[in-house]
């Protein structure tokens, strides 16, 4: 039992709602380019990469709100998912120790 990939995979995942929510905070700020978080699975581990989005020319925000929450779904899903995994590792463990005991 290791809880490593799910707690990388919940501080990735911390990080995309960290450019999520400064992506919705520009919102109404002119020439605004929001960044993007693309999650890669390393293996025994989950790494965000962000980089800032295409210029499309405009002078407004280029923010899109409706991508934006639609992303926070899926972090709020997928960490409540990584969460449940590791609580039931931990359950798993408590009982395994209780056995030797």
């Amino acid at each position: 039992m290791n809880i490593s990939n799910n707690i990388s995979s919940i501080s990735s995942h911390q990080t995309m709602m960290n450019v999520n929510g400064n992506n919705i905070a520009n919102t109404n700020t002119d020439g605004y380019i929001p960044k993007d978080t693309k999650m890669t699975n390393t293996g025994n581990s989950v790494e965000a990469h962000v980089r800032k989005n295409d210029d499309n020319g405009s002078t407004r925000s280029q923010t899109d709100l409706a991508k934006e929450l639609t992303e926070q779904i899926i972090v709020e899903d997928v960490t409540a998912s990584n969460v449940a995994a590791i609580r039931t590792q931990d359950d798993m463990l408590g009982t395994l120790l209780d056995l030797k005991a």
